[in-house]
């Protein structure tokens, strides 16, 4: 069984953003050389995600108010963990929501996608450089 890793890194410029990484990851599979086997994708931030779902922009949009009225950032003294001085709890609570990392068959060399799934990475605390960890292993 062989085995391959990469990190990916990014730096969303906004607070939120869902970004599709897809493209990255199937790059992350090519080098890897694995025909058979699973593709964790992990995003190694705790006020990060890493989830599969569609690339429709209203879906990302429904996603974005849905997370914002379940775990609004404002005001910030709601929460408690903002009173170390950090004004980022309910990123930490959206990261739990969708997620902290996917699982991905891999066939033939090829994700065994659904119909319509992506890989999303998303930030919820953004404005500086984060990573998301490719661990691929198989044959």
């Amino acid at each position: 069984m062989k085995s391959f890793r990469k990190e990916l890194w990014f730096q969303a410029p906004t607070r939120r953003a869902l970004i599709n990484i897809t493209p990255k990851v199937r790059e992350a599979l090519h080098e890897s050389g694995i025909q058979e086997g699973l593709c964790l994708v992990n995003a190694m931030h705790i006020t990060a995600s890493v989830f599969i779902n569609d690339d429709e922009s209203g879906l990302h949009q429904d996603y974005d108010d849905w997370l914002e009225e379940l775990a609004p950032h404002e005001p910030i003294e709601q929460y408690r963990h903002n009173r170390t001085g950090e004004d980022n709890a309910d990123a930490h609570l959206k990261r739990q929501i969708m997620g902290r990392e996917v699982v991905v068959a891999i066939t033939e060399g090829r994700f065994d996608f659904g119909p319509w799934e992506q890989i999303f990475y998303g930030e919820f605390d953004g404005r500086r450089r984060k990573r998301v960890l490719v661990k691929i292993i198989g044959e």
